[in-house]
């Protein structure tokens, strides 16, 4: 398996540089690392007694894996999920916090474990995921891949401001929907046509 280091280089590939997209809930963000972060670390970078998006712009790509780390992978315990989740979940959890782990919830009692769906990784949540790789050895990374396609494509249905992230202009996939992609076997993808079919209720 790739270090936790590498995978959040890989994370930090995937987020890109400075944005502030208004329709983001998140605000300015810059390598995957939002504003919101960046107040509750208390990373006043300019030292002008302020967090805004000027501390965000000087964020660095070596402080945000040092940030995703140890908030994202070694604080919400990632690290005890068995290793063939850790790397999709660690992507989701900086993608979208403590829904990551509720996705892995909810997959789980989906295999008859019981789980509470708190997004919170305790001993519970451990025991389950450890439950189900063994029982699905081959699959489990695969479903987590795709119970989170499934729910970027609910999040898109409910907010019409987030569908331009699961599908481009030209109709094609969007970055949420080939970033969950990315942790899946090639042939658990959507084809083009599938994905249409997906979105075209959207309009």
């Amino acid at each position: 398996m790739k270090s936790v280091e590498a995978i959040a280089d890989e994370i930090i590939a995937r987020e890109g540089g400075y944005v502030n997209d208004p329709d983001d809930p998140g605000g300015a963000t810059k390598f995957g690392v939002t504003i919101g972060t960046m107040a509750r670390l208390g990373l006043d970078l300019d030292k002008d007694g302020r967090i805004t998006p000027e501390d965000v712009k000087r964020l660095t790509k070596a402080q945000a894996r040092q940030i995703f780390v140890d908030h994202y992978f070694h604080r919400p315990r990632i690290s005890a999920l068995p290793r063939t989740l850790q790397a999709s979940v660690f992507d989701m959890f900086v993608n979208g916090g403590a829904n990551a782990v509720k996705i892995l919830q909810r997959l789980l009692n989906d295999m008859g474990q019981s789980v509470a769906v708190d997004g919170a990784i305790g001993p519970q949540t451990i025991e389950a995921a450890r439950i189900a790789e063994v029982s699905a050895p081959d699959h489990l990374a695969d479903a987590y891949g795709i119970a989170r396609r499934n729910y970027y494509y609910a999040l898109a249905d409910r907010r019409p401001a987030s569908r331009k992230y699961a599908r481009r202009r030209d109709g094609g996939k969007g970055g949420w929907i080939r970033r969950a992609e990315e942790f899946i076997t090639p042939r658990y993808h959507l084809t083009e046509a599938e994905h249409r079919r997906r979105v075209a209720a959207w309009g």
